[in-house]
């Protein structure tokens, strides 16, 4: 019976064993979330971080607010807004001024844009600089392609000025064909006119031998 109870025990515990295997499983496939797959590896925090900065909106951004820090109206705006501050918290009751001389809260406000403004210019700047050398390096393409274009054309005119060159003029085939035909009119020309001549004058003989 010991030997039973014993054996019945292990049973028991093999069991509770293997059940808390399937439910280590379950907890583990619960814990893994939904969309996750084995097969895929996961996006660190970085690389979201990374895929969600734009570069070149952040220097868009710093190029409208140095384009608007480098106008008139902004000089203007600021200068009246720095008077009024100054206006008030002299003028004003002791008990209404929120900055008192020597205008501490002013001088901060003003370190602060200046802190923020120049980066944001030098960054401008930069993009600037980027974009002036890109455009420099199409330029200095362009002109390559178009040098070469026009050796190409200079090379061209010259072949055709020496096949001109090579062609016959008219004088030269005017000279040719009058060498041909004195060839052909040389000794065979010269009886056949003659031939012609006797024709005629036997002609002429009859005409005068006939009676009027």
């Amino acid at each position: 019976m010991r030997r039973l109870g014993g054996l019945g025990g292990l049973g028991g515990l093999g069991r509770l064993g293997g059940l808390g295997r399937l439910g280590g499983l379950g907890r583990l496939g619960r814990r893994r979330p939904r969309g996750a797959r084995l097969d895929q590896p996961r996006l660190s925090r970085r690389s979201a971080l990374r895929s969600a900065y734009e570069p070149d909106a952040f220097g868009r951004i710093a190029e409208r607010v140095a384009r608007f820090i480098g106008t008139a109206r902004y000089l203007v705006a600021q200068s009246v807004v720095i008077v009024l501050w100054v206006a008030y918290n002299i003028i004003a009751p002791q008990s209404v001024r929120f900055d008192n001389f020597p205008f501490i809260f002013l001088t901060l406000v003003l370190s602060l844009q200046a802190a923020y403004a120049a980066p944001l210019i030098l960054l401008a700047q930069n993009r600037q600089d980027d974009r002036d050398r890109a455009n420099l390096a199409q330029d200095r393409e362009q002109t390559i392609r178009n040098r070469e274009d026009t050796e190409y054309l200079a090379r061209e005119l010259a072949a055709m000025r020496i096949t001109i060159g090579e062609l016959a003029t008219r004088d030269f085939l005017r000279s040719e064909l009058r060498g041909l035909l004195a060839e052909l009119e040389g000794p065979d020309g010269d009886r056949a006119k003659d031939r012609d001549r006797e024709r005629r004058r036997r002609r002429g003989g009859e005409r005068s031998l006939r009676p009027p």
